[in-house]
C-alpha cells in the first residue's frame, strides 16, 4: 500500500477499534492533505484549552440540560461559533483547522467540535447521521434529546426531527427510527468524505475528489458504490487501466445494479481507448 505521510496517518488511526479512534485527530488528517504546512497538534491543543475553559464555567448542578446550555453560550456566544449559511458548501466548512480558525462550519464539523468539548468535560455525546443534516445527543439513554449544532445548538426532540426532515426535503418523509441511530466514529468520518467528494465533482476537481474517495475506501474497503465512483473518477484522469480494473470489479460484485448498462457501456469505450 503506497500511502503518503498523512495518508498514513489517517489509515494507521482509523484501524484502530471505533472506540479509540481519535475523531478530531483523523478529521485533521484529512485536512492536512488539502493544507499540508498544519501541525495537527496546534489544533488538538486549541480543543483542549476550550474544554479547559469551559470546566471553570460549569456549575455544581451537571443536569444535562444545564450542561448542553453552558457549552451553547460558550461555543456560539463567547467564542463565536456559527453555521455558514451564506457559502455552505466551501469546501472550508468541512476543515477541522479552518471551522476552528473561522469559526464558521456544517453541521458535521461544528458538531465534531461539540462532541470534542463534550468529551473532554466527562459529558459523552455521539453523533446521529439524520439524512440531510447532522445532529448529536448526549450518551444517556433515558433522555431522548438531540443538539442542532449549525443552529446554535437548539435542543429539539423527535418530532422535530421529522418536521426537519419534511422541510429539507420538501415533502413528507416517512420517518424511520435508524435515522436518529448513533454513528459510529468511521461513519462520522465518511460523512465528511462524502461531503468533500460531493464539492470536488461539483467543482470539478477530479483529483481532490479522487483522494476523498480512496480514504473512504480505507474506512470501508468493501463499499462498492466507492469502487465504483474510483472506476469513473480514474477514467475522467486518463488512468485507463485502472480504471477498467475497478469497473470490472464492482460489476463482478453488483452484476444487478440499475447502472450495470452504463457501466458496461464505458468499460467498452475504455477497452477501445486502450487498444487505440
Amino acid at each position: 500500500m503506497n500511502l503518503s505521510s498523512v495518508r498514513q496517518k489517517f489509515y494507521q488511526e482509523t484501524q484502530k477499534p471505533d472506540e479509540d479512534i481519535d475523531l478530531a485527530r483523523a478529521s485533521l488528517y484529512i485536512a492536512q492533505e488539502e493544507y499540508p504546512e498544519i501541525d495537527p497538534e496546534v489544533y488538538i491543543q486549541t480543543l483542549d484549552g476550550m474544554a479547559q475553559e469551559l470546566s471553570k464555567r460549569l456549575p455544581e448542578n451537571k443536569y444535562p440540560l444545564v450542561i448542553i446550555q453552558n457549552i451553547n453560550q460558550y461555543l456560539y456566544d463567547d467564542l463565536g461559533f456559527n453555521g455558514n449559511n451564506s457559502d455552505y458548501y466551501d469546501t472550508q466548512n468541512s476543515f477541522l483547522n479552518k471551522v476552528i480558525e473561522r469559526r464558521l462550519g456544517i453541521p458535521i464539523s461544528l458538531s465534531l467540535i461539540y462532541l470534542e468539548i463534550a468529551r473532554r468535560i466527562n459529558f459523552p455525546m455521539v453523533g446521529v447521521g439524520m439524512p440531510g443534516h447532522f445532529l448529536i445527543r448526549p450518551e444517556i439513554e433515558e433522555i431522548e434529546i438531540f443538539v442542532d449544532t449549525f443552529n446554535r445548538g437548539e435542543v429539539i426532540f423527535t418530532q422535530d426531527c421529522q418536521d426537519r426532515l419534511n422541510q429539507i426535503y420538501q415533502k413528507n418523509i416517512v420517518f424511520k427510527p435508524e435515522y436518529l441511530a448513533a454513528v459510529t466514529k468511521k461513519k462520522f468520518l465518511a460523512r465528511i468524505l462524502d461531503n468533500l467528494k460531493i464539492i470536488y465533482v461539483h467543482q470539478q476537481e477530479i483529483e481532490k475528489a479522487l483522494g476523498a474517495v480512496e480514504r473512504k475506501l480505507l474506512l470501508f474497503p468493501d463499499a462498492h458504490i466507492e469502487l465504483r465512483d474510483r472506476g469513473l473518477l480514474l477514467f475522467q484522469l486518463g488512468y485507463f487501466p485502472q480504471a477498467i480494473r475497478d469497473l470490472e470489479t464492482y460489476l463482478e460484485i453488483e452484476p444487478n445494479s440499475e447502472d450495470v448498462s452504463t457501466i458496461r457501456s464505458l468499460l467498452s469505450q475504455l477497452r477501445k481507448n486502450i487498444d487505440n
